[in-house]
């Protein structure tokens, strides 16, 4: 399967931030609470949805493969809904409530599908720590319904055996790198190959999304500025050319203390029937 490009949206767009204007009128709170900042990643091929935050609706005919955010909330306890557009929350068809967002964080929230192809709602906790000069930070997350994979650079693999739905990060030669999905110990290429401008400064997100059975794999790519190590950042000299760009030490993060923990775990919602 062929990607021609990679979807990037930039963490702070104006648009997706009036997206979420509505919540603001519900987050109310003490004024010294600390606040996170939270993202949206809808990864859940062929299912536009309206988000609900609190029973507010914030996001209207979400498409997949969208990303949207980054939102301020104040730390605390929220409820969150996915319905058909246009329908009520009440016929949610999946929600996750008690949701916890500590102070201080940044934080994206997937809605994918499992390994075995079922919605899911997953939170991870973004690494926004700075990075060397004339570094940049890639992270890959799967979140398909798909078996354990190798992601490459260059036809060589650098993140091995990871698993729906964990993550694996490492900080990188700015630059540009030719990257691609194989299956797990073969040479099988369930993505890409696709080409990374990873810029000095940033941490680029990059999600497996969709379905090997349903032929949707795809990728959805965030991308989160201002990890400079010093003010205006420096140039990124001659790292991170295909095949030659990745430093050696690529690490596999497990899945715990990845993931935020949700207080009520996530559901999916049975729609009422006999509604009017």
């Amino acid at each position: 399967m062929q990607l021609s490009y990679f979807r990037r949206v930039a963490a702070g767009g104006a648009v997706a931030a009036l997206a979420f204007a509505g919540v603001a009128a519900f987050t109310a709170g003490p004024a010294y609470a600390a606040t996170s900042k939270v993202s949206v990643v809808h990864g859940i091929p062929d299912t536009p949805v309206d988000v609900y935050v609190n029973g507010k609706k914030t996001l209207d005919n979400f498409k997949p493969g969208d990303v949207a955010g980054p939102l301020s909330l104040e730390e605390g306890d929220y409820d969150i809904a996915l319905t058909k557009p246009g329908e009520p929350i009440g016929s949610a068809i999946l929600k996750v409530d008690n949701a916890v967002v500590p102070g201080g964080a940044n934080i994206s929230i997937a809605a994918h599908l499992d390994a075995a192809g079922q919605p899911k709602i997953t939170p991870f906790v973004n690494d926004v720590s700075t990075v060397d000069a004339g570094k940049a930070r890639l992270i890959v997350r799967h979140t398909a319904a798909a078996p354990a994979v190798d992601v490459r650079a260059g036809g060589t693999p650098v993140f091995e055996n990871l698993t729906n739905p964990n993550e694996a990060k490492g900080d990188v030669g700015a630059g540009d790198v030719k990257a691609d999905v194989v299956l797990a110990g073969t040479d099988t290429v369930a993505i890409g190959p696709a080409d990374l401008n990873l810029k000095e400064g940033t941490a680029t997100i990059v999600y497996a999304i969709g379905s090997a059975e349903g032929k949707t794999l795809d990728v959805v790519a965030q991308t989160i500025t201002g990890l400079h190590s010093a003010p205006g950042g420096v140039p990124s000299g001659d790292g991170g050319q295909a095949g030659t760009g990745v430093d050696t030490w690529w690490y596999v993060l497990t899945g715990a203390g990845v993931l935020l923990l949700l207080g009520g775990g996530v559901r999916m919602a049975t729609a009422r029937t006999g509604r009017k």
